[in-house]
């Protein structure tokens, strides 16, 4: 069935341009849109030295066209007013590979995972490739929490990553750490209302598109739950384990068994579990009590084999410094608090980076 050009506008209007505000058909950003039957091809006009931000609209479009509409074949090309260049190649691409791929330049790639919001993971993850960067490995950091992305944050990393030929992403760097996230893309203050094809396309460009270069490890700092991103991770990317991250309270631990399934019906290995926020010292008296209650963590992982990396303080300079986009580790390394999330790290570093 052909689709008709109303639709395609429909479309368009749906989709908004990160420049202006607008949807692109508002912006007057379309030319030489051309329909046949299920084929569409139309050129976006852009500004070449935001292009980066333009391969994510390209993404949804696609997918709205795709999904929404039944169109078989997108051609739509990224080029500026005034390129004096020859005319675009809006030839159809040859299709990826559907199977799992792995990501030039990346030897390894684990993901840090929880069952439940709230429970630390983003800080996890952070402190987890600050302190592998120290101990002199080339890590990366994804940050794939496309709705709610805090690694921007956490690293005190700022700006738009650049993208020289409007394909390639060059990611961002700090304390040591290449990091990429949908944070850097949009305004802090900006929703990220995407359906699921759009959220799974966005995680095929920030695993392939970006010039991750020549790392040891690639982090993936996963969104809570068992949904799109998960299992677009497993499917599309070679991941050679994940840690999961839990408090150690009941309602908790409910969710992460659940995390831990879904991993285990993808067949990624656990490489280990992380008891957040594990106890807290009273910083005027020195008494312990565990808020949380305590031991949920370990004895999960005795019933499945699997080893406890760490137990992590509940202290609120975890708190502050990562508030302030210096992870704890890079704070004060030699702190009990920062120890926790250097066992972590020896622990990849043995069990992952060394097999």
């Amino acid at each position: 069935m052909s689709i008709s050009k109303e639709q395609v506008t429909s479309a368009l209007r749906a989709v908004t341009d990160p420049v202006s505000g607008k949807d692109l058909i508002t912006a007057d950003m379309v030319r030489g849109l051309t329909l046949d039957g299920t084929k569409v091809s139309f050129v976006l006009e852009i500004d070449p030295a935001r292009a980066s931000e333009y391969e994510v609209v390209k993404s949804q479009v696609q997918t709205l066209l795709k999904t929404d509409y039944g169109v078989e074949t997108v051609n739509m090309v990224l080029t500026a007013h005034a390129t004096k260049a020859p005319p675009p190649d809006i030839k159809p691409k040859k299709p990826a590979p559907a199977g799992p791929q792995s990501i030039p330049g990346v030897k390894r790639v684990i993901a840090v995972a929880s069952g439940k919001g709230g429970v630390g993971k983003s800080t996890v993850s952070v402190n987890l490739a600050c302190a592998l960067a120290a101990m002199g490995v080339r890590v990366g950091l994804l940050d794939a929490d496309v709705y709610g992305p805090s690694q921007p944050r956490l690293l005190g990393a700022t700006g738009r990553p650049a993208s020289p030929d409007g394909k390639t992403i060059i990611p961002l760097e700090a304390n040591g750490v290449k990091v990429m996230s949908m944070g850097f893309m949009v305004d802090a203050d900006q929703a990220v209302v995407w359906r699921g094809p759009m959220l799974m396309g966005a995680l095929q460009q920030m695993l392939f598109q970006v010039a991750w270069g020549d790392l040891d490890l690639l982090i993936v700092d996963l969104p809570p739950g068992t949904g799109d991103v998960q299992l677009t991770l497993s499917q599309k990317s070679q991941l050679d384990g994940a840690i999961v991250v839990s408090t150690p309270q009941d309602i908790a631990l409910l969710d992460a068994r659940r995390g831990i399934a879904m991993f285990n019906q993808l067949k990624t290995p656990i490489l280990g579990l992380v008891e957040n926020m594990s106890t807290h010292i009273c910083s005027n008296c020195g008494h312990e009590e565990h808020i949380f209650g305590h031991g949920g963590v370990r004895a999960e992982a005795a019933k499945l084999g699997v080893p406890v990396l760490a137990e992590v303080p509940l202290h609120i300079d975890i708190r502050t410094t990562s508030d302030a986009g210096t992870p704890i580790v890079v704070k004060a390394p030699s702190s009990a608090q920062a120890q926790a999330f250097f066992e972590i790290a020896k622990a990849v570093k043995d069990g992952v980076l060394s097999a």
